[in-house]
Formats: structure tokens, C-alpha cells, sequence
């Protein structure tokens, strides 16, 4: 007679042991793959081969040049010591798992990159050659990226400091590039690909963070009307641009000078040094406005003192245009001679009568404030007999005198 209380507690404890041996991870075969880097147990060295125990459903073996490593040396190892391993194959045309201790130092090197990458760390790069697009450089033994030109901090690039295009520049930037051979830079990944072997690295993500870390401080304590020092950093046909302090900003080509400006790039050059005042902070600090003028002397609030209508004065011809020709009286003062004004004749053409650079004398014919300009005119300028004093009305007399003679 079968006792079913006794079999119950039998299945009982049966599926118990069941469930414990299933939930026991360890009791499982680890699944391997071709590139894993795993941690095994040592079970015995013997005739060149090294047999490794790594959880698989078979022990794995390392032979031949696989057990060649710079850091570790296999015939000092000992069963039962604890060692990382790459996989080579999962199973061989044996059936067999074939593991390296020679791969494994690149293999973990590439995921100490891939932590970098998503960690977004900084990685110290050694330059060991250059070629017309960049820099190939080592970062680990036997792993080495490229550093696109575009993604050097542009002093190591351009004498300037700044980025530059033309024929001479290539010759000259593959030049700098080759002085760099040797050195360290620092760097954050851009593009990792292990399979590709291909590792894409700039040393511009981490010159910029320290820029923009300086940026953030300049931002805290600056306001508008504060006057900075800072470096010519770029020159459009619409004025400069300016770095000063980490913030760079625009100086408008109306903010240049009070003079007008006809060639920036006579004035300025990449690099130089420049006082600016801070005329515009908008948008959390994205654009910045600064003025080089403003730190001067305005020049007509000093014609307003100096002249009025009537005054014959002297200038230069800065242009000459269909209806007139423009005069440069000073510095930031400048005036119009119309067309109507250049000659008792009819003038159909200006610059029968005058061309630029030429030196003339003018009158002063309005002062308009709000425009900041003078009417002249040169032909009322050209009648004007000038005042003479004493000594000079009497040389005057005496040539007079001494032609009649004559």
C-alpha cells in the first residue's frame, strides 16, 4: 500500500531543490560572444596551453601567441588564480572555447573608451603623426584615433589663433601640424567604433568648456557700459568681432569709429589687441554688442565748439560720387560738397572738377546736428579773400608794387 502522504512530501522537497537549483544564477552557462572580456579561474597549465574555467559550458583554452602579453606573463601563473580573458571563439571547428590573454589589454582598453565616451571624460592623446586632415594620435598600446584639424584648438592650427582659408594657409597649417609630433593633448571622443577600429577625438570639446566656463564668469560680474580688453578674434565687411575675458561679441561697423569706416581690414588685423566697451548684453549673454568709439572723444561735439557757418576751412576728398564729392575736415568730421557747389561753371561731372585725396578749401555752408554733417561748398570757399595782419598786408603792398614796376 503506497502511502500518499509520504509522497506528497517527497515531491514537495523534490521541486523545492528544483526551484533552488534554478534560481541559482551560477548554476548557469554564461553565453559568450566573440570580443568578451570575462573574468575566469586558472584549472591547469600544462605544455604551453592554459586551461581557464569561465562559467561556459566548457573550459576555455589559451595557446600559442595568445598568451603572449606585455602585462602579465603566463608561466608564472598558478591553478586557482583569478584571470581576464578575451574571447577569440565561442566554439571552435572542436567544439572548443578559444580565450587570449594577449587581446585582453586592448579589449579592456576599448571599454575604458566607451565608459570615457558616455562619461564624457577627458583623454590624454599623444601625437605620433600628422597628415594633411590631422593629427594620429595614441591613446593606449596598440590603439591609437585622429584628431580632424577642425577639432584642434585653432592656436596649435593658425599663427592667428584663428581659423583661416586661402591658398598659402594649407602649406603652413601641415607645417605647424608636423611641430606637434610628440606632444600630449587632451581630448574627448567624438566617435568610437571598435569594430571599425576607428576612434574620431577633438581637443576643441575641451578647450571650449574651459571658454565657456571663463564665459560664465565674465557673464556674473559684467554690465553695460563696463570696458573690457580683448582680442581681435575675426573681421566681416559688417565690423569685428571681438573675445574679450571669454565673451566674445560684435563691434558694428558703426561702432568702429567716429570717422567713417571705408576698409576694416586696414584698420585691423586678426589678433590685435583692442579696448571695447560693452554697449549690449541680450538673450542670457548669446549676443553681445561692443563699441571701440565710444571710448573716444566724440570729434563734433568739438566742431559744434570750434566752427559755424561762414568759416572757410581745409580738408581732403574722401570720395567722389554723381552728385558731389565727400571732405574730410578732421577726424570723424565730415561734410558734402553738392554738385551745385563745386563751381561757378556747370558741372556735369564732378570729378572734372575734383578727385580724392586732393586737398581744398571750403566753406562751411550749414551745420546739421541731428545728421551730423556740414554743408561746404568750394567755390564760395575758392572766392574768399583771407584776412591778412599787418606784415603781411605789407608784403602784399610791395609784391603789388614791384610787379607794376616791372
Amino acid at each position: 500500500m503506497v502511502n500518499s502522504k509520504n509522497d506528497d512530501t517527497l515531491d514537495k522537497s523534490l521541486y523545492s531543490q528544483l526551484d533552488k537549483f534554478l534560481s541559482d544564477s551560477s548554476k548557469y552557462f554564461k553565453p559568450l560572444n566573440r570580443g568578451d572580456v570575462v573574468e575566469g579561474k586558472v584549472v591547469d597549465v600544462n605544455n604551453g596551453v592554459v586551461i581557464v574555467d569561465v562559467g561556459f559550458k566548457s573550459e576555455g583554452i589559451i595557446a600559442g601567441r595568445e598568451l603572449k602579453s606585455d602585462v602579465l606573463d603566463w608561466t608564472k601563473l598558478e591553478i586557482g588564480d583569478d584571470i581576464l580573458v578575451y574571447v577569440v571563439k565561442p566554439e571552435d571547428d572542436k567544439g572548443q572555447l578559444v580565450l587570449s590573454i594577449r587581446r585582453t589589454q586592448q579589449a579592456s582598453a576599448w571599454l575604458a573608451l566607451e565608459k570615457a565616451k558616455k562619461e564624457n571624460d577627458v583623454i590624454e592623446a599623444v601625437v605620433v603623426e600628422s597628415n594633411t586632415g590631422g593629427l594620429i594620435v595614441e591613446i593606449g598600446k596598440g590603439i591609437r584615433g585622429f584628431i580632424p584639424t577642425s577639432q584642434l584648438d585653432a592656436t596649435r592650427v593658425y599663427a592667428s589663433g584663428v581659423r583661416q582659408v586661402g591658398k598659402d594657409i594649407s602649406s603652413k597649417v601641415q607645417k605647424r601640424l608636423n611641430t606637434l609630433i610628440g606632444e600630449s593633448i587632451k581630448t574627448r571622443i567624438i566617435e568610437l567604433d571598435r569594430e571599425k577600429n576607428r576612434i574620431i577625438l577633438s581637443e576643441k570639446m575641451v578647450t571650449q568648456t574651459r571658454d565657456l566656463e571663463k564665459r560664465a564668469q565674465t557673464l556674473k560680474k559684467i554690465k553695460e557700459g563696463d570696458v573690457l580688453t580683448g582680442t581681435v578674434s575675426g573681421i566681416t565687411p559688417f565690423g569685428i568681432f571681438v573675445n574679450a575675458q571669454g565673451l566674445e561679441g560684435l563691434v558694428h561697423l558703426s561702432e568702429l569709429s567716429w570717422d567713417k569706416v571705408e576698409d576694416i581690414g586696414a584698420i585691423y588685423s586678426v589678433g590685435d589687441s583692442v579696448e571695447v566697451m560693452v554697449i549690449g548684453l541680450s538673450d542670457g549673454g548669446k549676443r553681445v554688442a561692443y563699441s571701440v568709439k565710444r571710448l573716444r572723444q566724440d570729434p563734433w561735439s568739438k566742431a559744434i565748439a570750434e566752427y559755424k557757418v561762414g568759416d572757410v576751412v581745409e580738408g581732403e576728398i574722401q570720395k567722389v560720387v554723381p552728385y558731389g564729392a565727400f571732405v574730410r575736415i578732421g577726424e570723424g568730421l565730415n561734410g558734402l560738397i553738392h554738385i551745385s557747389e563745386l563751381s561757378d561753371k556747370l558741372v556735369k561731372d564732378p570729378q572734372d572738377i575734383v578727385s580724392v585725396n586732393q586737398k581744398v578749401k571750403v566753406k562751411i555752408l550749414s551745420i546739421s546736428s541731428t545728421e551730423r554733417h556740414l554743408g561746404l561748398s568750394l567755390k564760395a570757399g575758392e572766392r574768399v579773400v583771407p584776412k591778412l595782419d599787418d606784415t603781411e598786408l605789407a608784403e602784399a603792398i610791395d609784391a603789388a608794387i614791384d610787379s607794376e614796376i616791372k
